[in-house]
C-alpha cells in the first residue's frame, strides 16, 4: 500500500511541484491550500505525514500544527513544516507548535525525501536545514 503525504501550502505551484515529486517517488499525495483545510484534509485522509507550510491565510501553519496535535487522530501526525522564514525565533515557534521538523525554502529534495520516509518510519528527522 502507498504511502500518502498531506502537502499544505497556499501557493499552487509549490503545491504542485511537490505533488510532482512525491508521485513520481512513490507516495499518493493529497493537498490542502491552509490550515484550515489541512485540519479537514487531516481527518479525512488520515496521511502518514504532512508537509506544512507557515505562512498561510484563514490558518498560519503554526496555529494549524497546534490544532492538529490537539486532535485525537491527529496526534501523532509526522509534520514537516516547510517555510520560508528562517529566522531562528520561526523555527523555535514551528518546533514548539508540535512540528516533527522544520524546514526552510527553498529546500532539497532529497533531504525532504528523506525528512518524510525518516518521520514515516519514526526515525529521527533533521530538525534545521
Amino acid at each position: 500500500m502507498k504511502k500518502s503525504v498531506l502537502v499544505v501550502d497556499d501557493e499552487w505551484r509549490t503545491r504542485e511541484m511537490l505533488r510532482m515529486f512525491l508521485e513520481l517517488e512513490g507516495f499518493e499525495v493529497f493537498e490542502a491550500e491552509d490550515g484550515l483545510d489541512a485540519i479537514e484534509k487531516a481527518q479525512l485522509y488520515n496521511p502518514n505525514v504532512m508537509i506544512l507550510d507557515v505562512m498561510m491565510p484563514r490558518m498560519d501553519g503554526i496555529t494549524a500544527c497546534k490544532k492538529l496535535r490537539a486532535g485525537e487522530k491527529t496526534a501523532d501526525l509526522p509534520i514537516i513544516m516547510l517555510s520560508g522564514k528562517t529566522q531562528e525565533q520561526a523555527i523555535r515557534e514551528g518546533l514548539e507548535a508540535g512540528a516533527t521538523a522544520y524546514m526552510t525554502k527553498p529546500m532539497s529534495h532529497k533531504e525532504l525525501l528523506g525528512n518524510i520516509r525518516a518521520a514515516i518510519n519514526g526515525d529521527p528527522v533533521v530538525v534545521l536545514l
